[in-house]
């Protein structure tokens, strides 16, 4: 017998759930500032207990969030599924520095605002010669959840700074901008499409659950335009409690 960990699986099925089949810990992740009011840390909140199968909404209109309860039907939602199939490295585009590269694909951004801070991931990478804007571009991009942004240390064996994760599901809740984020898949979490097309699997993603984003099944950050907010968001704030469920790679 293997001693190897079942794996986690997210299929999307037609106009309906995301069906999640495995092990894996879900539990609310909550973005929260730093002094200057930028996106710093990941707060770990409030496990959401499960089974090893069970069916999480992606419509928006659920009202056991983030469980599906059916409402697709009723709400006629329309889930086709738009996304490349592309690997990651086939779609992105890379910003070469002194010490480091930043990959980036734009259409995978699900607005968390982590790149923002401290002069920006962009530029840390042009300033990397420079230990404090290394240490910088390092912590932005290991901490946009849905690897939109991947640094590369042009001096180590390996390159690529991707933090450590433990397969599992991080509902994204975001006090300061008022919404409610995406599914967040750590760890390797596969996703299957309707039609039994896996898509490359990658550390980090993060899946729509607002039902409006143009790049289904991934987050676009349509839920801010929406201003999406499951009933759990008013009890979260975006003050940092000295912990980071993020361990920025070192550099």
């Amino acid at each position: 017998m293997s001693d190897l960990p079942a794996p986690v699986t997210v299929v999307v099925t037609v106009d309906g759930p995301y069906v999640v089949t495995g092990p894996v810990t879900v539990e609310h992740q909550v973005i929260a500032q730093d002094g200057a009011g930028e996106s710093w840390t990941w707060k770990s909140a409030d496990p959401v207990p499960t089974g090893r199968r069970f069916s999480l909404c992606r419509c928006g209109q659920s009202q056991n969030k983030p469980f599906c309860d059916d409402s697709h039907v009723a709400a006629g939602f329309d889930g086709t599924e738009t996304a490349s199939r592309a690997t990651y490295a086939e779609q992105a585009a890379v910003i070469d520095g002194p010490t480091m590269e930043l990959s980036d694909v734009v259409g995978l951004c699900a607005l968390a605002r982590f790149c923002d801070g401290h002069g920006d991931a962009w530029g840390a990478v042009d300033r990397s010669a420079d230990d404090d804007a290394r240490r910088i571009a390092a912590h932005e991009s290991s901490h946009c959840p849905a690897g939109r942004l991947v640094a590369r240390d042009k001096n180590a064996a390996g390159g690529e700074l991707e933090p450590e994760l433990a397969p599992s599901i991080g509902i994204i809740e975001d006090p300061a901008a008022q919404v409610s984020g995406g599914l967040w898949l750590r760890g390797g979490v596969a996703v299957v499409s309707e039609d039994g097309t896996p898509y490359p699997v990658r550390n980090r993603a993060v899946l729509c659950r607002c039902g409006a984003s143009g790049n289904k099944p991934f987050c676009d950050g349509a839920h801010v335009r929406t201003r999406f907010a499951d009933d759990q968001l008013a009890a979260y704030d975006a003050t940092a409690d000295g912990t980071d469920s993020v361990t920025t790679p070192s550099v």
